[in-house]
């Protein structure tokens, strides 16, 4: 039996291999035919010559996605050991930096190559659309990049929007005015917000109007000029309210339109905007589309079993 002998140094292997070795346990799921034993700082790993050629460069970039963020989990490790290559779980060293220091001095970054590419699309282009399932970061990268943009400068203020199709003709039998009618339904966006700007900067934003968080019926008639505006909930919108809000850009404005096509609640036989938009723009100069997948998700990892669970029915259907 052949044997493979990693030594880790200037690496902490508390972090590396994890509590109780939990990040071990995990590289043996993925390699079941070799025998992985780990002791201090050093890693013995008995085995075919083969395997070991494939565990010895699957764990050398797991040395480099550590180098470069200083943390890694469960999903990190997971991305890193499906990936094909390099450039499917990494991107540049720009793409990785932090986006926004937010409430008691919290570092926000995009976590994973699909969200560090997003961060890249947003830099090149004016108009992204961020597509993929619940919990793959989408919404929240968004607003880091538009509180970036703020902060920065680039921007005289940030629009978040959601076509209210779930709230419907509910609204109006809710009590309260139409604010405290909508911030159940904008909570999101709100709770992304408050993560990144302490509360009395973030309530002054909004009473000023630097930041403004309205449903999209509110977007009509309006040319909207040095803002990053996110339409959120995209796959709930219809052709014409799809094209009336692409079609509010002013100058120097940012779009970012973000959207899982599988969660629509739109009437049966109502084609959404969402994908009717990404095949009429996917050749347009200018527009970014990405599409985000569970390899993304960095929510509880449960999550991720579930969305495998219920891809698993829908296709069968």
């Amino acid at each position: 039996m052949n044997e493979l002998i990693i030594e880790l140094s200037e690496i902490s292997p508390r972090d590396f291999f994890g509590e109780q070795n939990s990040h071990i346990e995990l590289l043996k799921r993925y390699f079941p035919k070799l025998k992985i034993v780990a002791r201090g700082n050093k890693l013995r790993i008995y085995g075919d010559e083969e395997m070991l050629e494939e565990f010895d460069k699957r764990f050398n970039m797991l040395i480099d996605h550590y180098g470069k963020f200083n943390r890694l989990d469960e999903n990190a490790i997971e991305r890193v050991l499906t990936s094909q290559s390099k450039e499917e779980y990494d991107t540049s060293n720009e793409s990785g930096e932090v986006l926004v220091h937010g409430v008691s001095g919290r570092m926000i970054k995009a976590q994973t190559a699909n969200q560090r590419r997003l961060v890249e699309l947003m830099r090149k282009n004016d108009m992204v659309f961020a597509i993929g399932p619940a919990g793959t970061g989408k919404t929240y990268t968004g607003v880091a990049l538009a509180v970036k943009a703020l902060k920065e400068k680039q921007v005289k203020r940030i629009i978040l929007t959601r076509p209210a199709v779930e709230a419907g003709e509910n609204l109006g039998f809710l009590p309260g005015d139409l604010k405290e009618k909508l911030d159940p339904y904008m909570q999101p966006l709100y709770d992304a917000l408050r993560d990144m700007i302490p509360h009395e900067k973030l309530e002054s934003y909004i009473e000023k109007g630097v930041i403004q968080i309205a449903p999209l019926a509110f977007m009509r008639g309006r040319t909207l000029d040095h803002a990053f505006v996110i339409l959120d909930e995209a796959q709930n919108t219809t052709h014409a309210q799809m094209k009336m809000f692409l079609t509010r850009m002013g100058k120097s404005a940012k779009f970012m339109v973000t959207g899982d096509p599988g969660q629509i609640d739109l009437p049966k036989r109502v084609i959404s905007g969402l994908k009717e938009a990404i095949l009429v723009l996917q050749d347009v100069d200018g527009v970014g589309i990405i599409h985000l997948d569970d390899k993304d998700v960095i929510r509880h990892k449960l999550v991720k079993k579930i969305i495998a669970a219920y891809k698993r029915i829908e296709n069968a259907e």
